[in-house]
């Protein structure tokens, strides 16, 4: 197995992963979106509600808030040794008090540890007019995406890295120019009479290229063994931090599936 970055911030991360099959990298994916704990605003008491919106919708907005939190400060309430019913290493309290006219932002939540704050600052919650008041107190905790989508971590995508190959014998220069019009990627150039291709990897096989070429000199196929993943964090985990506990989950499951067998012999 081999892993090699080909872009990376805070917020998104792609890479190439090779000498994998298709069930792994299905499995990985999967994991990514669906186990990944994060953190977000399970329970709310509005204390006063004076705008637009019903406290139904307006704690549902609350929900998607993305949280800032340190992975190793908090449990999963089921993983808590007090069982879930709330204590400082599972739950945290945000509130909120605003008197319009004014528009409320995730900035106006006051949380009560320093770690657990909006991604985010000016994601709008809901618009007070005169005298309109909002006042409640919200109980944030870890979940993962599986159990709802407010705790998904990330949106993550991958498809089978492309083989690009040119025979560079059968080329001819009066037909490499179309071929390379038809790129929609634009990762074909023309060098004297041959194809080069720049980034193969941004190609997505749709193999306009191909059908162009009436000497067959470029041959688009895709690796059975080696994907490239786009993840992009939408929770208060940067994408790199994402891709790495899901692998340390990954190990874990397939550690218990291993002893669960070992049971059966």
């Amino acid at each position: 197995m081999r892993v090699q970055i080909l872009k990376k911030t805070d917020f998104e991360i792609s890479f190439l992963l090779e000498g994998v099959n298709p069930t792994f990298a299905n499995s990985l994916r999967r994991v990514m979106i669906a186990e990944v704990p994060t953190m977000a605003i399970e329970w709310v008491d509005f204390i006063k509600n004076d705008s637009v919106l019903p406290d139904e919708l307006l704690a549902n907005r609350l929900a998607q808030i993305p949280l800032t939190f340190d992975m190793r400060a908090y449990n999963l309430p089921e993983r808590c040794k007090c069982s879930g019913k709330g204590c400082s290493r599972c739950q945290v309290k945000l509130t909120l008090k605003k008197i319009g006219p004014c528009v409320v932002y995730s900035e106006d939540l006051k949380s009560r540890s320093k770690d657990i704050k909006p991604v985010f600052d000016k994601i709008p919650i809901v618009e007070l007019i005169e005298k309109q008041e909002l006042e409640f107190e919200a109980i944030c905790q870890l979940g993962v995406g599986k159990e709802h989508v407010k705790w998904q971590a990330a949106i993550v995508g991958y498809k089978n890295a492309p083989k690009i190959t040119i025979d560079s014998k059968k080329c001819k220069a009066e037909n490499c120019e179309v071929c390379v019009e038809k790129c929609v990627k634009k990762i074909l150039k023309l060098e004297n009479i041959s194809i080069v291709v720049t980034d193969p990897f941004e190609c997505n096989m749709c193999l306009q290229c191909v059908d162009a070429c009436p000497e067959e000199a470029i041959k688009v196929e895709a690796m059975k063994d080696s994907f490239i993943f786009n993840v992009e964090s939408v929770s208060g985990l940067k994408a790199e931090e994402v891709v790495k506990e899901s692998i340390e989950i990954l190990k874990e499951e397939i550690s218990d599936f291993s002893k669960s067998l070992k049971k059966l012999k």
